[in-house]
């Protein structure tokens, strides 16, 4: 089955996670404990591996018609 406009949905999210850790940590800008650059690269890791997994690839339809 050819992937669809859903299917890269975590990856896509994981990246943006990514570029805002790198600008975070680039800028050298201070947020709070929550914030930090080394939060959002775990998120992340933990949406990638659930990208990677196969997690958000979206629904499958399992009903048949009869």
């Amino acid at each position: 089955m050819p992937p669809t406009r859903g299917d890269a949905m975590l990856g896509i999210v994981a990246a943006v996670l990514f570029f805002i850790a790198f600008l975070i940590n680039a800028a050298d800008i201070a947020t709070n404990d929550v914030f930090t650059s080394t939060n959002f690269m775990l998120i992340g890791l933990a949406l990638l591996s659930l990208h990677v997994a196969g997690i958000g690839s979206g629904w499958a339809s399992r009903s048949r018609r009869r």
